[in-house]
């Protein structure tokens, strides 16, 4: 047998449940047909690209064919489209990786996700999982691909009608591409207009015009190529002269995602470093945010080859941002594991990175919807730069917006926040949970809210990581109000409080004192509290200790070996209180029920359950059986 003959194609299943996983993409996921078009025309330029890159260190690689291309030919007659690259090209093995595997990170949750965007939603997950190839299967029952791998003398042939299996084998040497992959889409009956040139130039120039690598069209089989896009990389350009839809166009393409972008950083770096960036930050969340690996996705190109996608060019907080950099600076021998060590990128980094949150904050002044969007979309990522992020503290503060005990449904800002101090207050308060509603209801927030001090509600994990840290604003350091004593005396309650003018009893103080003799180890502390006006009870964090909601994380996470034991605060004037301060020495029984009881009703408060929950129940009937007639 010689090389130019064709062997026996392999058949293979790909993973299963994949028949009816193709099946939702075709008819529940992708709700524009033109979008396989896109996803084919990207991944040859991809290939195209590697194939530059590799070709530094290996010039040979290009042969006598230099210059990348992609053709598209149209052979109406037999109705078919062919879309072909000189790139790279693939092997066998990378065949069966690339194209007999979807969505590698689970066919079951892919598939959950896909059912889950069913109901118009399902256009925002294109691209997301690397299935862009398998949207030819909405115009095609049948698609061949061929491809030799840049140096190889053999091409391979894999082949799929899309229902749940392919073959693949080694494809006739004579009829394959020199180097390069072609794609052959046998299309529907009520896919010919995918035939038609009009069609085709249409999609192209609003869809894939600005891919880095000449796009031509050939009408017919025999006929003499046309250029229909010229490779014009779209970052080189002059910002006055790319229009939105273009810019809108690019990131589409770059990021897998058919929302609409947020914001749009284009610049130009000169001086000491050259380096052109082009980022957006997205209109909707992706897939990936809180992935956590929490990788980047930003391109590396020098002088508009291709190097990486792996590079580190802005920190993991700002992983939600798609675009690239093209350096002019760094070698183009460059290797992808000498690039993180580069002084030359570690440069870019900091000055992308400080272009992307001042472009942020101009956003914040500007149009202060359009960035309150973007907070609600990736505020919880970007407070991650607070905890990790010494050195821009200060930005994200400025950047950063939550809601809050006066905020009602709206975002505050730091500044508003600071604007709003009340005599004498010196701190930034806030309070830590789960979520904002068991936030809002707090008992801890009680005392704060009878002297009209506003209270910052933050429900995200990260929260309770960076507020611990040594951080202040504009000199106010943040203090939490479930930790240490509230020290609110030097802070007047609102007119019209009138509980501030009930007296406690004497007899209180005793039985505080009682409390905290039956409680024992159970507590660090009994005491009256300040912050208390409507509950009777709270538990808080002692002074040096740890904010109880961080406690908890790292409790759940194994890395707290013991908590500390918090501290019961009693509200001296709630009239539960007073009622039991009256129990007479001879009630001892009922006394110790009441103090197990008061600690658990904190407890609750708090989002926790009681630490014995028979005894609690115990107790509980103990105290009804008593106060029935």
């Amino acid at each position: 047998m010689t090389t130019a003959e064709a062997t026996a194609p392999e058949s293979h299943t790909f993973e299963a449940d994949v028949a009816k996983l193709l099946h939702l993409m075709v008819h529940s996921v992708y709700s524009d047909k033109d979008v396989f078009l896109r996803e084919l025309i990207s991944n040859a330029a991809d290939a195209c690209e590697k194939l530059r890159y590799e070709a530094i260190a290996t010039p040979a690689l290009l042969g006598d064919d230099p210059k990348a291309r992609i053709t598209l030919l149209i052979d109406a007659e037999n109705r078919r489209l062919i879309i072909e690259d000189n790139g790279i090209g693939m092997s066998r093995d990378e065949m069966v990786e690339a194209l007999g595997t979807i969505a590698r990170s689970g066919t079951k949750a892919f598939m959950d996700r896909i059912q889950a965007a069913q109901g118009g939603e399902g256009a925002q997950l294109i691209g997301q999982f690397g299935v862009g190839f398998y949207s030819a299967f909405m115009v095609a029952d049948r698609v061949d691909v061929v491809s030799r791998q840049a140096g190889s003398d053999e091409a391979i042939l894999w082949s799929s009608d899309g229902k749940g299996s392919y073959t693949i084998g080694t494809a006739d040497t004579v009829n394959a591409p020199v180097r390069g992959t072609r794609v052959t889409l046998h299309l529907m009956e009520d896919a010919t207009s995918y035939t038609e040139r009009y069609t085709l130039e249409r999609i192209v120039k609003e869809q894939s015009g600005h891919v880095p690598v000449p796009i031509a069209i050939l009408e017919k089989p025999g006929a003499e190529p046309q250029e229909i896009a010229d490779g014009a990389a779209l970052w080189m350009r002059p910002r006055s002269e790319i229009t939105a839809e273009e810019y809108t166009d690019f990131y589409r393409s770059v990021a897998g995602q058919f929302d609409e972008p947020a914001l749009t950083v284009h610049f130009r770096a000169e001086g000491r470093h050259e380096y052109t960036t082009l980022a957006f930050v997205p209109g909707a969340k992706p897939f990936d945010l809180f992935d956590p690996d929490r990788h980047g996705r930003m391109k590396l190109y020098v002088k508009r080859v291709f190097i990486t996608d792996e590079a580190e060019i802005l920190p993991r907080y700002l992983r939600f941002v798609r675009g690239l950099v093209d350096s002019a600076d760094l070698p183009l021998n460059v290797s992808r594991e000498m690039i993180q060590e580069s002084p030359l990128l570690a440069a870019i980094k900091k000055g992308v990175t400080s272009r992307v949150l001042s472009e942020l904050d101009k956003l914040a002044q500007n149009d202060a919807k359009a960035y309150t969007k973007v907070w609600e979309t990736f505020g919880p990522v970007l407070k991650e730069g607070l905890y990790e992020d010494f050195e821009r503290r200060s930005t994200l503060l400025e950047l950063a917006r939550f809601k809050t005990t006066a905020s009602g449904s709206g975002w505050r800002s730091l500044k508003d926040y600071v604007g709003s101090l009340k005599e004498n207050q010196s701190s930034i308060y806030y309070v830590t949970g789960s979520d904002i509603a068991r936030l809002e209801t707090s008992p801890q927030l009680e005392g704060f809210r009878a002297r009209g001090i506003e209270v910052l509600l933050l429900p995200d994990q990260v929260d309770s990581f960076w507020v611990a840290a040594p951080i202040d604003f504009e000199g106010k350091p943040f203090k939490s109000v479930t930790q240490g004593a509230a020290d609110l005396t030097l802070i007047p309650r609102i007119e019209g409080d009138g509980n501030s003018d009930v007296e406690a009893p004497e007899t209180v103080a005793g039985f505080i004192a009682g409390l905290k003799a039956t409680l024992g180890e159970a507590v660090s502390d009994v005491r009256a509290s300040e912050r208390l006006t409507e509950s009777a009870v709270c538990l808080v964090a002692p002074e040096s200790g740890m904010d109880r909601q961080l406690e908890r994380l790292l409790a759940r996470a194994g890395q707290l070996p013991s908590a500390a034991k918090p501290i019961l605060e009693i509200n001296p004037r709630h009239d539960l209180i007073i009622a039991l301060a009256k129990l007479g020495d001879d009630e001892q029984d009922l006394r110790e029920d009441v103090a197990h009881l008061l600690l658990d009703e904190a407890r609750i408060l708090d989002g926790e359950l009681p630490a014995d929950a028979k005894a609690f129940s115990q107790r509980l009937a103990r105290v009804m059986r008593r106060s029935a007639p």
